[in-house]
Parts: C-alpha cells; sequence; structure tokens
C-alpha cells in the first residue's frame, strides 16, 4: 500500500522542512522508493538536499496537487513525501475537500498520514487545535515534538490538546536535539544526513570527527521513533 507523507504543522520555522529530509534520508536508508513534493516556492528543502528524489509542487492553482495522487496510484510500493510550506493548511483542506481525496484514497488503497511538526510555543498549540477542529479523526496524525525549537512542552501538555489527539488515535514522537552549531554546518554546505554521517572530509561538511558521531547518534535515535511509529 502506498503512503502519502504530509509534513504540515502550518506555522514557519517550526522545522517541517527537517522532518521531510530525516524521512527523506530514512526510505533512503532503508531502500524505501518514495517521490518527495516540496511545496515552499522560496527555499525548498527537499529540492535543495535531495533533489535526485523531489519535485516542486506549489499551491498556486485548484489542481497543484493533483500530482502526489497520480504517483500514489502508479506504484503502491512507493511512499509519497509532501513537503508543505508555512500556512498551505487551508489551499490543502479545499484540495482534499473539492475532490474527495479522503474517499478517493480509501478506494484506492492509499494511506494518508499527516505529520504535525510542533515547537514548544503556544502558537503550535493553537494551529493543533484548529487542525484537530478540522481533521480529528480523519486522518492519521503524528505529533511530532522537535526539541530543536524547544524541549519544554507544559503549554500542550496543560492544553489538553495533547490528549485530545491521542484519543483520537495520533501517535507522538520526539525529535531529540541536536547542537544548532552542527545542524547549521550540515544547512551551510547542503549536505544530506548521509554524507554528514559517512564523508570524512571536513573540509567538504564543516563537520569534525565526534561532529559526525553525533550526528549519527541523533540519526540512529530519529530512526528508532521511526521504526516505533511503523514507518
Amino acid at each position: 500500500m502506498s503512503t502519502i507523507h504530509f509534513i504540515g504543522g502550518e506555522k514557519g520555522g517550526v522545522g517541517k522542512s527537517l522532518v521531510a529530509r530525516v524521512l527523506a534520508q530514512h526510505f533512503i536508508d532503508t531502500c524505501v522508493p518514495f517521490l518527495g513534493f516540496d511545496t515552499d516556492r522560496s527555499h525548498g528543502a527537499l529540492l535543495r538536499f535531495y533533489a535526485d528524489y523531489a519535485a516542486p509542487a506549489v499551491l498556486d492553482q485548484h489542481d497543484s496537487l493533483d500530482p502526489i495522487m497520480e504517483a500514489a496510484s502508479e506504484d503502491p510500493q512507493r511512499r509519497i513525501l509532501v513537503d508543505l510550506a508555512a500556512q498551505t493548511q487551508q489551499p490543502l483542506a479545499k484540495w482534499l475537500d473539492d475532490s474527495d481525496v479522503l474517499g478517493m484514497a480509501q478506494e484506492l488503497g492509499i494511506a494518508l498520514t499527516w505529520w504535525h511538526v510542533m515547537d514548544s510555543g503556544r502558537d503550535s498549540v493553537d494551529l493543533l487545535r484548529q487542525w484537530l477542529d478540522q481533521f480529528g479523526g480523519k486522518l492519521k496524525l503524528v505529533l511530532v515534538l522537535n526539541e530543536l525549537r524547544g524541549d519544554r512542552f507544559e503549554i500542550l501538555e496543560a492544553s489538553g490538546e495533547r490528549a485530545r489527539a491521542e484519543a483520537l488515535g495520533a501517535s507522538v514522537m520526539t525529535l531529540r536535539h541536536l547542537p544548532d552549531t552542527t545542524m547549521q554546518k550540515i544547512d551551510q554546505q547542503s549536505t544530506s544526513f548521509w554524507a554528514a554521517v559517512n564523508h570524512p572530509d571536513r573540509a567538504a561538511t564543516g563537520l569534525g570527527l565526534l561532529e559526525r558521531q553525533r550526528v549519527k547518534v541523533w540519526l540512529q535515535r530519529v530512526y528508532g521513533e521511526f521504526a516505533r511509529l511503523g514507518v
């Protein structure tokens, strides 16, 4: 069965593209065929870091996302990865509703998963509440608590929205912290996570021996979370 993974969260800067990149690397490392769609017209991360596996999908027309469903239906063994830009939830919701994408996906045997990436702020909680009001129980949901954008999620816990999401069948994963300087070096060199772990040339990646080891450990922990979720 093909699965379409929507990487969302609506708010800019919460780490949506980072999650998309790690999922892309996970699929590569586990030899799972996939195709990525990048909806960020200004600085698309999938197109930058995994250009051989990605295509643009700017949400500027009613049928902009149609190729996503077509790609999923063509190959049941292939995963589809959609990195959603900030403030794209409403056009995506309109596309889902106008074409009854949920019904078509069920008919074609295509699974839909929404990865809701969150930082530790109030805005992320409010956006989760809005998502649950609109889609709760209709799409498989994974809450991604991104510790690279804050490691204290008391506002989320106190809000009751995590409990509400879990009652609707949501899964929760934690994206562990990686030092900012290390991530900045990876991004500055446009380095894939595979190269960050395996490339020994410091001039090429900017990473020293122990920095590469820290990325390796971090990546293994993220993959462990994916395995727990059955990805």
